[in-house]
């Protein structure tokens, strides 16, 4: 059973987060793509406050680990994640565009603290036998925040602005700062001036990914499945433009996607059991797939059918992840293999976001069977990853037997 009033705060906690982020995401787009006039810097801006997530998800997670209360680092991160969108909207259009874009890569360093800063404290909030359900719980607040998210800074931006849909995301963020602030102590960190040197555990943390087979399948897996992804988002205004008649329309098809995952999480956490996390990261990708190629038509009724398509396989490809990430990550590496997995993931979105803007400017449909591209090389990956020979094998494959050795 779940421990109900911790885990209702940490839900409460991470949905205003989350929902915060994802809809910074598609503001900064509208916002780029109003004061610039320019697919290109819009996609831009939102590549740039992704793309650094790599760099400090590992760093963050490592810090998280040994915190004594990772619960005031987690909000420390936050307060410091809206003041970098705040510095952004102010910015924009009155500095050079340079400074705005190392802005939003500053800021893009503590983008991992609203994901998988999160999720490594759920199993404190939770009990042992509960944690399957919480783990599908948690999944569902990354479902509802890329369904309410998107909608919400289309719906802001059509009402009051663009401008206005980034304050709404930042104030989002804010809300769960209390939350994040008293969340439980880590009563297995070590005393200051014990701990090993943060390089020696960032090392440690990349060291299990790569060496833990379903750790390195799931990841390398889901981050480029993440570059078709970030390709979508980046087209979603064109796409609204051309199928829908207006850029802040764009938001809807993501609201769509986001809903269908919410749907298929939501079976799952009523029935955990249902959940087979290796084969449902295989799946997601093969649906990413059927579903980009489709909303190449740039036809309405096709696009929404394509991102119901992609909302079924993505939802529980996140469930999926985080079950095997609690599956196999060490417990003193736990903050750091998931803020690290987080950060691997936004820079492949990242990627395409910065891609698929400028393909989408020579041609939308060209930009998105690209992107569906990625999701075959996402599936190839996992296949390989699955047939290829793990080391041990290796060694008992030409390890010399009795025989060969006494023979002349």
């Amino acid at each position: 059973m779940l421990k109900r009033y911790g885990m209702a705060s940490y839900l409460m906690g991470a949905t205003a987060a989350r929902t915060g982020d994802e809809m910074s995401g598609p503001a900064l787009l509208l916002v780029g793509l109003s004061v610039t006039g320019s697919p290109a810097a819009a996609s831009a801006l939102l590549s740039g406050i992704t793309v650094s997530a790599a760099v400090g998800g590992p760093v963050f997670g490592a810090m998280l680990d040994r915190a004594s209360r990772p619960g005031r680092l987690l909000a420390g991160a936050l307060a410091a994640y809206c003041l970098a969108l705040l510095v952004i909207l102010l910015s924009l259009g009155r500095l050079p565009l340079p400074f705005v874009l190392a802005t939003a890569v500053c800021g893009g360093l503590l983008g991992p603290a609203l994901a998988g800063g999160w999720t490594s404290q759920v199993p404190r909030v939770a009990a042992p036998e509960g944690l399957p359900r919480a783990n599908a719980l948690d999944a569902l607040t990354y479902n509802f925040a890329s369904l309410a998210g998107p909608a919400l800074a289309g719906a802001v931006a059509m009402v009051s602005g663009a401008s206005a849909s980034v304050v709404v995301s930042l104030a989002l963020i804010a809300l769960a700062l209390p939350t994040a602030w008293t969340l439980p102590r880590n009563p297995k960190a070590a005393p200051r001036g014990a701990s090993r040197p943060v390089v020696a555990d960032l090392a440690s943390g990349f060291r299990a990914i790569g060496r833990t087979r379903p750790l390195a399948r799931a990841t390398l897996t889901s981050v480029l499945s993440y570059v078709g992804v970030g390709m979508l988002v980046a087209c979603t205004p064109l796409l609204g433009e051309q199928a829908l008649g207006a850029t802040g329309s764009g938001t809807f098809l993501l609201a769509t996607l986001a809903a269908a995952s919410l749907a298929a999480n939501a079976l799952l956490a009523r029935r955990p059991g249902l959940l087979r996390p290796d084969a449902t990261i295989l799946g997601s990708t093969l649906a990413l797939t059927v579903a980009l190629l489709l909303s190449a038509t740039v036809s309405p009724v096709a696009l929404f059918v394509a991102m119901a398509v992609a909302g079924a396989g993505t939802g529980p490809q996140l469930t999926a992840l985080f079950a095997v990430r609690h599956r196999e990550a060490p417990e003193r590496l736990r903050g750091q293999i998931f803020t690290t997995g987080a950060s691997l993931k936004i820079t492949g979105f990242a990627i395409g976001a910065g891609i698929g803007g400028p393909i989408a400017t020579w041609s939308l449909s060209g930009s998105l069977v690209t992107a569906a591209g990625f999701e075959v090389l996402a599936a190839l990956a996992f296949w390989a990853l699955s047939t290829a020979p793990t080391r041990a094998q290796k060694k008992h494959t030409h390890r010399p037997t009795q025989e060969t050795r006494t023979s002349p």
